[in-house]
């Protein structure tokens, strides 16, 4: 079994549509994906109604949202939403709105450091999705101000940069309620870097945290024992996934490269309500 259950189209900053993260995702013979676009839900529907032509992909509707700690920002994946949820909507509207003011804020902000570049090529690099830095740090690209993303973020956009603006906030646990309430499944992204994550992990626990995210995109085997110690400790499914956007200085990180355990991505589809149940189901069946 093959899965990648972290994935960004241009719902909001990845480079591909969802119906083009499905075709991809067919090519690679992928069983499993989950599309996890930043703050909105909005390439869900077009991705499921896309893999209905291919019986050999399931497609989990997903979610990635960031919240705010002192030091940083936490990211949380939902799994298996009740994707047509209004008040999920809602919320989440709010929230690409926010994205949008922060972009507003931070054009501004490299106007007056003397970087002129045009709010409406961001939005227009956006597709109509949810607007995020990468796509302030592609036009910083464009313009000559800077050579590679990375550049862009760690000079310029990064939170501890010059022309960073903060979105509105929220925090890891309301994150985790957000996802329970739409009937989802709340998983701890990328968690390596995250400080106090020992200390952090039950009390999102206690608000019903069920998974963590400890296969991902350059992480050793060092890391990933770590992390699957921590899983088995907190009683915690162990997902995984690249994180896959297409986007950033002309790298290809390739969708379904990080190994995900079968039994793994089995226990989050098992988890998964009605929705996981069938998919099960489906799974089962070709790999038995």
């Amino acid at each position: 079994m093959k899965a990648d259950l972290h994935l960004h189209t241009t719902a909001s900053d990845g480079k591909l549509s969802p119906e083009e993260m499905v075709r991809l995702a067919v090519k690679e013979r992928l069983d499993v994906i989950a599309i996890t676009d930043h703050d909105t839900i909005d390439g869900v529907s077009p991705a499921i109604s896309e893999a209905k032509d291919y019986s050999s992909l399931s497609v989990i509707a997903g979610v990635e949202l960031s919240t705010d700690v002192p030091l940083g920002e936490i990211h949380m994946l939902g799994y298996f939403l009740d994707y047509h949820d209004v008040t999920l909507g809602n919320r989440l509207n709010k929230l690409r709105a926010s994205r949008e003011q922060r972009a507003l804020k931070m054009v501004n902000k490299l106007s007056d450091l003397g970087m002129k570049i045009d709010l409406k090529r961001v939005k227009e690099l956006a597709q109509g999705g949810s607007v995020g830095r990468p796509h302030i740090a592609q036009v910083l690209l464009e313009s000559g101000y800077v050579s590679t993303f990375k550049e862009a973020f760690d000079k310029y956009i990064g939170r501890n940069g010059p022309a960073y603006a903060e979105r509105e906030k929220m925090t890891p646990a309301d994150s985790v309620k957000m996802i329970k309430n739409a009937g989802g499944l709340p998983v701890l992204a990328h968690p390596a870097n995250i400080e106090d994550v020992e200390t952090l992990i039950p009390e999102l626990k206690n608000e019903g945290l069920m998974g963590i995210e400890v296969f991902y995109t350059k992480y050793t085997t060092e890391i990933i024992s770590r992390l699957l110690t921590l899983a088995s400790r907190f009683k915690l499914v162990a997902t995984g996934g690249t994180d896959y956007h297409h986007f950033q200085d002309g790298v290809e990180d390739l969708i379904g490269t990080v190994t995900i355990p079968p039994d793994s991505v089995k226990q989050l589809v098992a988890a998964g309500g009605e929705q996981g149940q069938e998919m099960l189901r489906r799974l089962l069946l070709k790999t038995n």
